[in-house]
């Protein structure tokens, strides 16, 4: 067993038994009618998570990658070196999670869709930070492969996809700017910043929060899907933040805001608020965390592994893809 399998395992074992304390009072807004809670437990086995709820009929795999922080550039990049020189070199060569040897992004981005295949996953989602930054080439090269595979996918962006460093606008503009510019053949149609998609009795739903915010269209989408009763696994880049867990870690900190703002000169970008998230943002964590059909929370970001428990609903955190890293979630009948 490696090292990194073996603290992952540790590191789970401490979550599950954090997770009594970490509960909350949240409720679900007044207006959301009631929904019978769909869970029934879950259990983590490295990179190998099983959900288990009496709501899902037959076995179902969801695999969930995200930070593999592609680099390629061609001529057509060549105006925009001047926001992507720090990106461009941040992941060329990586240390892989499981064996420890030299690779790459790219490779590592390969072996996945191997595994995806092999296992016969029902839906491969990509959470987000895919790209180191907003390059053409970059995107081809992941759309053949991915369309290659023959998996069906999901994808949300990440704040790398779309971010130039440097490049003047806020992070929505800028957001808005480059979806519909470099990334728009990844959303595969659907709209990119929400998306839903039933598969095997179970709602995958993707929320882009890669602003750190959450607008009202969106908050207001996911608690029409958790109206739905179905039960629901939702999809995004920054995890959420959990108790006991610091400002970088997630979207909805009650401390977020300029003055812990410690890497925006480091990448170029606008601080944080002044006055902290947005009343939209805050809320639509303790909706999340109230969802009686919500059976998971997939993220990235933090480039590392991590599992959280919040009011009985797991959060669980991929290890970066660029090093090989990824999750497959096992939805199973109680």
């Amino acid at each position: 067993m490696s090292v990194a399998r073996r603290r992952f395992l540790q590191m789970a074992a401490v979550a599950g038994t954090a997770a009594v304390v970490r509960s909350e009072g949240a409720s679900a807004a007044s207006s959301q009618p009631p929904v019978r809670c769909l869970r029934g437990g879950f259990a983590l086995d490295a990179e190998r998570l099983r959900i288990f709820s009496p709501a899902v009929r037959a076995p179902l795999k969801i695999m969930v990658i995200g930070d593999t922080h592609l680099f390629q550039d061609d001529a057509r990049g060549e105006p925009y070196q001047s926001y992507s020189g720090r990106m461009a070199k941040a992941y060329n060569t990586t240390k892989h999670v499981a064996t420890g040897a030299s690779t790459t992004p790219q490779a590592c981005f390969e072996e996945a869709l191997s595994r995806a295949r092999e296992e016969r996953v029902a839906l491969l989602v990509l959470v987000g930070d895919i790209l180191s930054f907003p390059s053409e080439a970059a995107v081809e090269w992941a759309h053949a492969r991915l369309q290659a595979s023959g998996v069906p996918y999901l994808y949300i962006a990440g704040n790398h996809d779309w971010h130039y460093e440097g490049m003047e606008g806020t992070s929505h503009d800028l957001r808005a700017t480059w979806t519909a510019q470099r990334l728009a053949p990844l959303y595969q149609g659907r709209h990119p910043l929400m998306a839903a998609v039933d598969v095997g009795g179970v709602r995958a739903v993707a929320i882009d929060d890669s602003t750190y915010e959450i607008l009202p269209e969106q908050a207001a989408f996911f608690r029409e899907q958790v109206a739905s009763g179905m039960p629901l696994a939702l999809f995004m880049h920054i995890p959420l933040y959990a108790p006991g867990r610091g400002i970088g870690f997630g979207c909805g900190h009650p401390d977020w805001n300029a003055s812990r703002d410690k890497n925006w000169q480091i990448e170029r970008r606008m601080k944080w608020p002044e006055a902290g998230h947005a009343p939209t943002t805050l809320s639509f964590r303790r909706d999340v965390f109230a969802a009686p059909n919500l059976l998971g929370v997939f993220a990235g970001h933090i480039h590392r592994p991590s599992l959280d428990c919040v009011n009985g609903i797991p959060q669980i955190v991929a290890a970066a893809n660029a090093a090989g890293g990824f999750v497959t979630a096992e939805f199973l009948p109680a």
